[in-house]
């Protein structure tokens, strides 16, 4: 008995997955995806007519969202330091700028969320009419974070391809020029790496933008959509994370 504790406990996958759920960034990915799917589970339950139970998962999902809020509280600061970092970088004015108004337009949406969990936990109440105010401004800055964010991953990917392209297509060194060789295709893998992450985040951007495009008006998906979008989102991103913290590729 003690021997399969053993094996349970010490199992590599338990070890890392509190590897995994030891960072912030983990413990947000892994309150995300059960959000968004007691989110879509709670319009699921109420399509059926059973609201008991819809009631329980949206407890749930509003509990888990205030919870995050807690987490990102010091996160507006990252985004402005993200920001005056890019300014200083080398690199594309187009990608430059977009990058700015990203992180510009998180620490905006970081900041009036955090008003918003005030709100939530009765540290200060606000107005019913402010408190709206608050929401929308910070969905509003979210999906100016999203869309910049889009439009950079865009204009990003286009550049990187090209990039691609023309080390694939260049004279061959031959067997005098290994050094040069092997520094194409060093240049050449980072190029690579460098495409992927960006098509990442732009898969998880065109799936977050129609949260707070929705919760705007600008769109009218269902809760339904929403929660398997957001869930699938958070999924991707939790992989990429747990892909980081064990060392994988």
């Amino acid at each position: 008995m003690a021997t399969f504790a053993s094996q349970v406990v010490l199992h590599p996958t338990v070890s890392q997955s509190l590897k995994f759920a030891g960072t912030t960034l983990g413990r947000d990915k892994t309150y995300r995806a059960i959000q968004y799917f007691a989110r879509f589970y709670t319009w699921f339950l109420l399509s059926r007519g059973e609201k008991d139970a819809a009631a329980r998962w949206s407890a749930l999902k509003t509990h888990l969202a205030t919870a995050r809020k807690l987490l990102r509280l010091g996160k507006p600061v990252e985004h402005l330091q993200a920001a005056l970092k890019a300014s200083f970088a080398p690199g594309p004015a187009s990608e430059t700028i977009t990058t700015i108004g990203r992180q510009i337009s998180y620490f905006g949406y970081l900041s009036f969320d955090a008003l918003v969990w005030v709100n939530a936990v009765k540290f200060y109440s606000f107005s019913t009419e402010t408190n709206t105010k608050i929401s929308k401004l910070a969905n509003r800055f979210w999906l100016a974070g999203i869309m910049l964010s889009i439009i950079n991953g865009t204009i990003k990917s286009v550049r990187l391809a090209k990039e691609e392209r023309r080390i694939k297509h260049s004279k061959t060194w031959g067997e005098k020029d290994v050094s040069q060789e092997a520094e194409r295709e060093t240049r050449l893998s980072t190029i690579i790496s460098a495409r992927d992450n960006t098509r990442h985040q732009l898969t998880i951007d065109l799936l977050d933008m129609w949260i707070p495009a929705t919760a705007l008006g600008i769109s009218n998906m269902n809760e339904g959509a929403l929660g398997i979008f957001g869930l699938i989102s958070s999924l991707i991103a939790g992989q990429k994370q747990w892909e980081s913290v064990n060392g994988k590729k």
